[in-house]
């Protein structure tokens, strides 16, 4: 196990540089393996040390333990079951209507809300963009909130897909009332204006705070457009969250709207993908506008297995992420740094800062505790909890808050 060191191994060793005390013929092990190992982790240590001197913390957070991402419930991956249910699902050409998996899903969904079919799609965007193409034609016009996703983030699809133009509604947190709407529909024999052909809700809302609509007012916005013969659209991108806050059977809330968009890559978990549902007649119209929008999909099984797994076990855990919401908005409340929180419904927490100037300075400090958030605007900050974000880092970001101050 042991060598005794020599004269010429000590001369030798002087010879390279190494300043090593001639041992004779003192007993001395041999090196081990794992030193280089060791001296490795050192080297590394160092490496992280100089990082940290060169205001780096936020890629060794990144390396070492990765961050805290509130920046949206997109950003979740798939866990261990389901991707092994997605590695196992049957596939076939879904163009063809052929992608058992596929149609799973949709069937699934369509009977989860009680509409007769149901189309899978790549996104939200995608689902929402069909449905006003097929409600709306060239020179009509979308009543929406000003904030809606439809109006303020799908990259202006209303009038560049479908040729129509947004009158927008300036209501509270995302939501607009049956008594609003009704003074901005546009007479039909005046050709001055578009021909107002939709009303568009968001639920939850997303620049709202995730805000959940009342769904009496839903009803009495249905009562109305049903009256003016106009088709009601639902951009329920965060629908789940309304309906586990609200409590209302799923049948019973879809059964106002003509047209739903159900997102499954939010807080359901799944990868990829939205389902639009409505009656047969839409939806068949819908895959031909899917497919002229370039939305066709081949063998798509396995990303539809994502949503189907997500629709059949991740709905009700979804109250964990609500709850993971009011602990941060009761910390932020706290803080001296904040002017105020937007009272938190839902999975989304939106504060303003005392100052608004300081919005990029208070990320930072957070991007540095290993947190990430997204700027809102206005001097706003906007976190999103969800199945990746556990009670640790929740724990862990009351403490970065409070470290900011």
């Amino acid at each position: 196990m042991f060598n005794k060191c020599t004269t010429a191994v000590a001369r030798t060793a002087s010879s390279t540089g190494i300043n090593r005390q001639n041992t004779g013929n003192n007993i001395v092990p041999k090196p081990k393996p794992e030193k280089k190992v060791k001296t490795e982790a050192v080297n590394e240590i160092i490496q992280i040390n100089n990082e940290i001197y060169n205001s780096s913390i936020n890629r060794i957070f990144t390396k070492i333990i990765g961050m805290i991402d509130f920046r949206s419930d997109t950003v979740t991956k798939p866990g261990k079951e389901m991707l092994e249910f997605m590695f196992q699902a049957e596939l076939g050409d879904d163009v063809f209507e052929e992608d058992p998996t596929v149609n799973e899903l949709q069937n699934y969904a369509a009977d989860l809300f009680g509409k007769e079919d149901a189309l899978f799609c790549s996104s939200g965007t995608q689902t929402n963009q069909i449905a006003i193409n097929l409600h709306t034609s060239p020179g009509g016009e979308v009543i929406c909130h000003k904030d809606s996703h439809i109006f303020k983030y799908e990259g202006g699809g209303i009038a560049k897909n479908s040729g129509a133009s947004t009158r927008t509604i300036n209501g509270v947190r995302g939501h607009i009332r049956a008594n609003e709407i009704c003074n901005w529909i546009n007479p039909a024999d005046d050709p001055h204006h578009p021909l107002t052909q939709l009303v568009s809700l968001e639920d939850t809302s997303n620049r709202g705070g995730g805000s959940v609509y009342d769904f009496n007012e839903i009803r009495e916005i249905k009562k109305y457009c049903s009256e003016q013969q106009l088709p009601l659209h639902l951009d329920g991108a965060r629908v789940f969250n309304a309906l586990i806050e609200n409590n209302i059977d799923f049948k019973t809330y879809a059964q106002p709207f003509d047209s739903i968009s159900i997102c499954l890559s939010k807080g359901l978990g799944a990868p990829v993908g939205s389902l639009l549902l409505g009656d047969k007649d839409f939806i068949y119209k819908a895959r031909r506008v899917r497919k002229v929008f370039g939305g066709g999909m081949r063998q798509a099984g396995i990303i539809a297995a994502g949503g189907l797994y997500a629709l059949q076990n991740n709905i009700y855990r979804i109250k964990e992420d609500h709850s993971a919401a009011k602990q941060l908005e009761s910390k932020l409340n706290e803080s001296n740094s904040v002017k105020k929180v937007l009272p938190v419904e839902t999975n989304i927490i939106v504060f303003e800062l005392n100052d608004a100037n300081t919005v990029s300075e208070y990320l930072s400090k957070l991007e540095t505790l290993g947190i990430l958030a997204l700027p809102f605007g206005g001097g706003t900050i906007r976190m999103v909890t969800h199945l990746d974000i556990h009670h640790d880092d929740i724990a862990i970001t009351c403490d970065a808050i409070d470290k900011i101050g």
